[in-house]
């Protein structure tokens, strides 16, 4: 994987899209690369109402969770997506390590 240069769809500027990010795209089971830039993904966000995380940095009272079990410890935990069970899933201690 290399750095990829990207046009927003939005505002036609051009941003990187790191390896990095690519990684965790691909570990949130994302195929397609942003289509816009940071400023026009928080704008966007902003205009469905869907501000983002506040704070504390906990998941907004709106957005629905569901119950897993932590692919590497065993915990129950829950996660802001429907696990498929293609691919694992982490509680957020082993998410961080991982």
């Amino acid at each position: 994987m290399t750095d990829q240069q990207i046009v927003c769809c939005d505002c036609s500027r051009e941003f990187v899209f790191t390896v990095a990010e690519q990684e965790f795209f691909y570990q949130k089971g994302f195929t397609n690369p942003p289509r816009r830039c940071k400023d026009c993904r928080t704008a966007a966000k902003q205009n469905r109402g869907g501000g983002g995380r506040s704070g504390g940095g906990s998941f907004s009272s709106e957005r629905q969770l569901f119950d897993a079990v932590c692919s590497a410890c065993g915990v129950a935990t829950q996660v802001p997506f429907r696990p498929s069970g293609a691919k694992p899933v982490y509680c957020r201690d082993c998410f961080r390590r991982v």
